[in-house]
């Protein structure tokens, strides 16, 4: 094996090692911390940590603001000249430091415990004024950089991550976060897309003739609805079949026009329902090389149609 890739896997085996350690180690206290988290309903948790675990600290805020708990980052630096206004009685601190002994953190530790505002600090020492400072502690094992000197942040800082997406996901898990919910805080890009459902790009404007409409008033209402196809419905209003343009070409003949929809149509077209994701209901027209799905509620009655126009144009495909 070449020598560097070799090391490159020692180190990921290294940071594999610590994982595995944090999973073991992790306790009672974990609970406490997303009890103490959840709470807070009408405030923020405001991450905080000096240098490497800072910049870990983010990407934990961001992680919480998009699953449903309202974060923000607040660098110890800047809250020691002013940022502390930020923090409200409302609030919770979550305290990323290795040592414990981090000297930016203290004027935010002395503050938060001056006030009154609840802290989770991690940390790696017991013994540490973050330890001691914080209202629950999430005590990380201590065990070996990746780094040949054991001396950058990196086996620690991949452990901060991971315990931030577990209390980050733990508390979608309490607070029942759905995909909905997940949806509204994620509107664009390719996560977007995905969370797009039919019934947010489905037409209400519904193409639809009944059974024993003529075949003229048929390409009437297609004409004038542009979808290329229309759903036929039966004396219920439910959904029985479906003429599409392709129909008309092959069944085309000198009277065609006196013919009924019924004898024209191809019965039990595919429909879904509203609450499918859109990417998913692409997938369906292309698989059958279809460009319409009627909508249908549960007894059956159409209340949409979706083209495959209107997925193409949000760049599903």
């Amino acid at each position: 094996m070449n020598a560097e890739l070799e090391y490159a896997k020692s180190v990921l085996k290294q940071e594999i090692s610590g994982l595995e350690a944090m999973y073991w180690s992790l306790d009672n206290n974990f609970i406490s911390a997303i009890d103490l988290l959840s709470k807070k309903k009408n405030g923020h948790v405001i991450v905080s940590g000096m240098g490497k675990p800072g910049h870990i600290g983010r990407k934990i805020s961001a992680t919480l603001s998009s699953v449903g708990t309202p974060s923000f980052f607040l660098h110890p630096g800047e809250a020691a000249h002013g940022d502390l206004g930020e923090i409200s009685n409302d609030d919770a601190l979550l305290i990323l430091s290795l040592s414990g002994n981090t000297q930016e953190l203290i004027p935010l530790l002395s503050y938060a415990n001056r006030f009154g505002i609840d802290i989770v600090g991690i940390t790696s020492n017991s013994d540490s004024v973050l330890a001691k400072s914080s209202s629950v502690v999430i005590l990380m094992p201590k065990i070996d950089e990746a780094c040949p000197y054991n001396l950058a942040p990196t086996t620690s800082t991949t452990m901060m991550l991971a315990i931030g997406d577990a209390i980050a996901l733990s508390l979608l898990k309490r607070k029942e976060f759905t995909r909905d919910d997940f949806k509204n805080f994620h509107p664009g890009g390719a996560l977007g897309k995905r969370l797009l459902k039919v019934s947010d790009l489905m037409h209400t404007n519904v193409p639809l003739v009944h059974l024993n409409d003529l075949m003229k008033d048929v390409l009437i209402e297609m004409t004038e609805k542009s979808f290329g196809c229309a759903g036929v419905i039966d004396e219920n209003s439910k959904l029985v079949g479906i003429i599409t343009d392709g129909d008309l070409r092959r069944k085309i003949e000198n009277d065609f026009l006196s013919k009924k929809a019924s004898d024209v149509m191809s019965a039990n077209p595919k429909v879904v329902s509203e609450d499918m994701f859109a990417q998913e209901a692409t997938k369906l027209m292309n698989k059958h090389q279809i460009t319409s799905l009627f909508i249908c509620s549960n007894d059956s009655k159409p209340i949409g149609i979706l083209h495959i126009h209107d997925c193409l144009r949000v760049g599903l495909a």
